[in-house]
């Protein structure tokens, strides 16, 4: 008789068709458990904190911390709803949600991924302005266009990733071999396509756009110092500029391994048996922007002035 508390090896006993799952010892289960309920708790109280603080402090009613806000709404829904989701999944290797949630849960996720992604693109570029065209930054970032893009990004993504997972919407059960199973497979023609769009595109314009912010304040560093006044405030935007560069390189660090199929000539598919491992190196991320925001964020440095930089 095995440690595993005697459960059955069927996902669903009564049914003939249905798929096996992996039995793990008792303890390790638990343990297992414990650890994914830590995780989304934390992702979850700390994203919630960034919201609060934002949204309770009119000071900090900005275009910059509007882009924050909402990326923290994404890392937030991804703490309360993905994890857990995912987690019991790869934890019982059994999907148990139904055929709706199959259907629905996976085009979620994709949608705050790639949402995210956005949010990284207009962070480069309310960086870029800030550093690099200063004068005009207040007069071109308003905090109304900036919703704008937030909405504009968010629709786009839902209609991006309904492109890209339209024969799932369909047909969530399409490569169905048994019942208790949930798998998504993304050609590699889409995936070929998905990864310019999602990958090299908005990889290439952040990293172009921070070498520029970059270049610029090595270049303003020594006549900053002769305007005390002025400078503060240069100082101040450079260090938002270097915790958001933070930001977007944990991110992409993060981000890129999920693409390693199709940049191996694969199909995407969550069958893969490192599928599980990619999955969560993203995930995570959702959990390491505020504690990014808590350790960089130029807290000794904020006056009256200076709120909407710092939280």
């Amino acid at each position: 008789m095995d440690d595993s508390g005697g459960g059955s090896s069927l996902c669903f006993p009564n049914l003939n068709s249905s798929c096996r799952r992996l039995l793990l010892p008792s303890f390790k289960t638990a343990l297992l458990y414990v650890l994914l309920a830590f995780v989304s708790l934390l992702t979850v109280t700390l994203n919630l904190l960034v919201i609060i603080s934002i949204s309770h402090f009119r000071q900090l009613h900005t275009p910059t911390n509007a882009l924050l806000l909402s990326l923290a709404g994404s890392d937030l829904v991804v703490g309360l709803l993905v994890m857990p989701i995912e987690g019991v999944r790869y934890l019982e290797t059994c999907w148990l949600l139904g055929r709706l949630m199959c259907t629905l849960t996976p085009f979620l996720s994709y949608c705050l991924l790639s949402g995210s992604l956005g949010h990284m693109v207009l962070i480069s570029v309310d960086r870029y302005l800030a550093i690099c065209q200063p004068l005009l930054y207040p007069s071109r970032v308003t905090l109304s266009r900036v919703v704008f893009l937030i909405c504009l990004c968010w629709g786009c993504s839902a209609l991006y990733n309904g492109c890209i997972l339209i024969g799932h919407l369909q047909r969530p059960h399409r490569v169905h071999t048994c019942h208790g199973e949930c798998v998504v497979v993304i050609s590699h023609t889409s995936g070929t396509v998905d990864l310019f769009f999602s990958l090299v595109g908005p990889c290439s314009v952040m990293l172009v756009l921070y070498a520029r912010v970059f270049v610029a304040a090595v270049s303003q560093v020594s006549r900053l110092q002769t305007v005390p006044s002025v400078s503060m405030v240069k100082r101040s935007e450079w260090k938002a500029a270097r915790t958001l560069g933070i930001v977007i390189a944990v991110f992409l660090m993060c981000f890129c391994p999920y693409y390693y199929p199709s940049l191996a000539g694969e199909d995407t598919t969550t069958k893969l048996s490192y599928y599980a491992v990619l999955s969560w190196v993203m995930l995570l991320n959702s959990c390491m922007n505020p504690l990014i925001y808590a350790l960089f964020y130029p807290w000794d440095h904020c006056d009256v002035h200076l709120y909407h930089l710092c939280f």
